[in-house]
């Protein structure tokens, strides 16, 4: 029940009773809370980076999905980590979609910044998966991790060569569009191609259907006017981190360009990383 005085059941007329059972729903479903006034209290996820929780409210709105982007060496991958480890520490069932990297590989810079997982993994907390960019049913494979053991947090990292793959349509009898991932060498060179948009789209809507708080990557060339590679993810999104660096200052920086539903300041902030991952300075 939403608390009074703003929700007194007497006061309403029809269109108020059904704002009130729509801010129901939303309060039993968890994503959001109601304080006294009845004003909406987003429910928050931790992040496991030392200060950034602090200047986001709490934490990711839950359920949301978060850009992380950055040049080579930014640390996108590091705050994954902190990320997937902070809810490995709460019992929360985790995923990591790794595109660049083997599994192998992963797990050893993991370590290497203290983020252990491999007790995770073998009491089926984490699971660790590789999505060979080279495969025609990429992007099967990957729905099917995503959708298949209702996570509560998730990583995709990176969305760029995803983003990137063609993909052939056609029409079908009943006038729907049957996508298809192809391999370059299948068609000929030249062939018109479906914009990154489409691609984008369907991986957002798929993680949206995860019902997880996830965090995606993007590669950001230095000096990039952009937020992603792709310039489209970060309208997609519902937050975007920034991750930067100036190696004549030797410093690096974290902005938070865009966080639904959150207060927070975007003056970049200066960030170490050291043993334990990204740490605000």
């Amino acid at each position: 029940m939403l608390p009074n005085p703003i929700f007194s059941k007497k006061t309403f007329k029809q269109k108020d009773k059904i704002i009130y059972v729509l801010l129901h729903i939303i309060s039993m479903s968890g994503i959001a809370k109601f304080n006294n006034y009845g004003e909406v209290k987003m429910n928050r996820i931790k992040t496991g980076v030392e200060g950034l929780d602090a200047i986001i409210e709490g934490g990711l709105p839950k359920n949301s999905i978060t850009l992380i982007s950055g040049p080579p060496g930014g640390g996108k991958s590091i705050l994954c980590f902190q990320f997937l480890y902070e809810g490995v520490k709460n019992g929360e069932k985790c995923l990591f979609l790794t595109l660049d990297k083997k599994v192998d590989g992963i797990l050893l810079q993991a370590r290497e910044l203290g983020f252990d997982f491999q007790s995770a993994i073998e009491k089926n907390l984490v699971k660790f998966q590789y999505l060979n960019i080279n495969k025609k049913l990429v992007y099967e494979t990957m729905t099917n991790e995503i959708l298949s053991g209702e996570f509560d947090r998730l990583i995709l990292d990176s969305i760029t060569p995803l983003s990137e793959m063609p993909i052939f349509m056609k029409n079908t009898e009943d006038g729907n569009l049957d996508v298809n991932m192809i391999d370059m060498g299948d068609y000929p060179e030249g062939i018109s191609l479906p914009t990154r948009r489409l691609h984008l789209r369907y991986i957002m809507s798929t993680l949206e259907s995860s019902n997880s708080t996830s965090i995606i990557t993007s590669e950001l060339p230095v000096g990039s006017s952009l937020l992603s590679r792709d310039g489209i993810s970060e309208f997609l999104a519902d937050g975007v981190i920034k991750l930067s660096y100036d190696p004549t200052m030797d410093r690096r920086k974290l902005s938070v360009m865009k966080m639904r539903n959150t207060k927070h300041t975007l003056k970049p902030q200066d960030i170490v990383i050291d043993t334990g991952g990204i740490k605000l300075v």
